[in-house]
């Protein structure tokens, strides 16, 4: 349905074919009534628009809004039209960002307003009424995504800043869409058009007008206003900082901040870590269907907001430093902030796949995580997949929904040894996926993109081509750790020493004054602890790692209460026995 059919005649709404587009029931809507107050509209109204923030959560009383993107643009395209009962927004509304689309009244009407922040609340403490926008509103970001919404990328494919701008927006679910320098028709009129020297690029666009030369991760994030606040409200000191917002780091913002704590959560590229691009997670206690990587991470990010818990994004560490019982943190832009206690979730970054030529194919059609942008790549292609565990499974079942075809490569004899058998069934019976025992790559071919691998049998040292439009790696991770070289202890992996591991080596000098060695997670420096992945021994599994980012506050607590064998009397002046537990806040 294209925007000139809209305005011609009768405004038909779309569809809700996939959940993005539900109806609120009449008692939902007059709940939603005590909060907001309804509003006239008029035909031709402008409710939000594209690259503005939302500031009001819009249920529509009487007429129909046209949802479009570019307005006035030369992509302009109707996106959604929605009538009596629906709600309009989409996810940037629960997390700060801007509108990526504006929303004009096509009939006029009546519309319910309720102010962001309030209906942000709502979300949160009516559970059914926040899981039909939240997934709604996930549903809305996905086709976005699909759509190629948002801003754009105009760079080379061989640049590794092209690279790394991309990889941002994906990781973050951003709307946007990649014109390559090497080979888009539109690529040239635009640098024409904006005065922009190929030197300058890669370069971000958006709204048509608003130009950014080769920006920061930081920059990107503050033109489509992802939260960047300051490291905390009282003059740089929080109670605990987390660094990392996977499910470990994002699991003790939940529990450090619902506790009472003032905290903070870092991470330099994106909140959800290597969770946020599996496709689904079918094994998560408590949902039995299962669960996208994507789903999980925002929903445990409203939860964050929720409870007051700070997201910075994107914010690099550099150091921690011991300061007076507490600890400095630096981040790379050279800005400080003082932690009490320090929770380290910065988990794994994948390995690469050491293959002469691969070089030049990453990004372009050699991938190390499977989410709809790489899927949308490589649609009717056949692709392949390296790894046995479970992140390549979940990749190769996702893939399958889009390529033609899958070539699971795994080196091992033995699919079972690293995969769950859930997934190992689902690979085994799916009719798109090849599975290939004992298999590794070799070699690389293809000028501009990938066109075949050169693979062999490390059985029979015997080696083919295989044809396939794109390479997903999954073939194990190292830890975030090369920051902490030299302030605590590591293993010979790099991942950090936790628990009995850490009192084995810890300074006796520094821990006797505490009379106690390290806890459960804590490293070989007090208040200094260690959840998830980046964790020597860890389990590597989603659940495991939540779990862990958890009981890490609860730790928290005890270093904070504790001094030597006692425990600090509370407000009462009550004393607890040593080694009993202390009550949470």
């Amino acid at each position: 349905m294209s925007t000139a059919e809209n305005k011609k005649g009768a405004v038909r709404e779309t569809p809700d074919r996939y959940g993005a587009f539900p109806r609120l029931t009449p008692e939902q809507i007059e709940d939603l009534t005590a909060h907001g107050e309804r509003r006239s509209t008029a035909e031709g109204e402008v409710l939000y628009r594209e690259g503005e923030p939302f500031r009001e959560f819009l249920v529509i009383l009487s007429g129909t809004v046209e949802i479009l993107h570019d307005q006035g643009g030369p992509d302009e395209r109707t996106v959604a039209v929605h009538g009596p009962g629906r709600f309009l927004g989409e996810l940037g509304l629960l997390e700060g960002q801007a509108a990526f689309n504006t929303a004009v009244v096509r009939e006029a009407g009546e519309i319910l307003a309720v102010p962001v922040e309030r209906q942000r609340a709502l979300v949160g403490s009516d559970p059914v009424l926040g899981d039909l926008i939240l997934r709604a509103y996930l549903g809305r970001r996905y086709l976005l995504i699909g759509l190629g919404a948002g801003f754009r990328i105009l760079g080379s494919c061989y640049s590794r800043d092209t690279l790394r701008l991309r990889e941002f927006a994906a990781r973050n679910r951003l709307p946007h869409r990649w014109v390559d320098l090497e080979k888009d028709k539109e690529a040239e009129a635009l640098l024409r058009r904006f005065a922009i020297r190929p030197e300058e690029t890669p370069v971000v666009l958006w709204q048509g007008e608003r130009l950014l030369r080769n920006p920061s991760n930081a920059e990107l994030a503050r033109l489509i206003g992802l939260p960047a606040p300051a490291p905390s409200p009282e003059n740089g000191r929080c109670d605990v900082m987390v660094v990392g917002a996977g499910p470990a780091g994002l699991a003790a913002a939940v529990y450090g901040a619902s506790d009472g704590l003032t905290t903070v959560t870092v991470d330099a590229v994106a909140t959800g870590g290597q969770a946020a691009t599996s496709s689904r997670i079918e094994n998560y206690l408590g949902f039995p269907s299962g669960i996208s990587g994507g789903e999980l991470i925002e929903r445990a990010v409203l939860q964050a907001h929720k409870f007051g818990a700070r997201l910075m994004v994107p914010a690099e560490v550099s150091g921690l430093t011991p300061q007076d019982d507490e600890y400095v943190v630096t981040f790379t832009d050279g800005s400080r902030a003082r932690a009490g206690a320090v929770v380290l979730a910065s988990g794994v970054r994948y390995r690469r796949l050491e293959v002469p030529g691969i070089d030049r194919l990453e990004g372009i059609s050699v991938y190390y995580a499977a989410t709809v942008h790489e899927a949308n790549l490589c649609r009717a292609d056949p692709v392949a997949v390296v790894g046995g565990g479970n992140s390549a499974g979940q990749a190769a079942l996702f893939l399958a929904d889009h390529a033609s075809g899958v070539h699971l490569l795994v080196r091992g004899s033995d699919l079972n040894a690293d995969m769950s058998r859930y997934l190992v069934d689902q690979v085994q019976q799916h009719p798109k996926i090849e599975v290939s025992l004992h298999t590794e790559v070799r070699g690389v071919a293809g000028e501009e993109k990938l066109e075949s691998l050169t693979v062999e049998d490390n059985a029979s040292n015997e080696r083919r081509e295989l044809q396939a439009a794109a390479l997903f790696v999954f073939i194990g991770a190292r830890p975030r750790t090369d920051w902490l070289r030299g302030v605590l202890a590591l293993d010979e992996k790099g991942f950090v020493l936790t628990g009995a591991d850490a009192r084995a080596v810890a300074d006796a000098d520094r821990w006797a004054s505490l009379g106690r060695g390290p806890m459960l997670l804590e490293t070989t420096l007090p208040g200094v602890f260690a959840a998830g992945d980046v964790r020597s021994g860890s389990v590597k599994r989603v659940a495991s790692a939540t779990g862990e980012g958890a009981m890490a506050i609860r730790l928290v607590h005890e270093h904070r209460e504790r001094r030597g064998n006692l425990v600090t009397a509370d407000s009462e002046g009550r004393r607890p026995v040593a080694g009993t537990s202390v009550p949470s806040r």
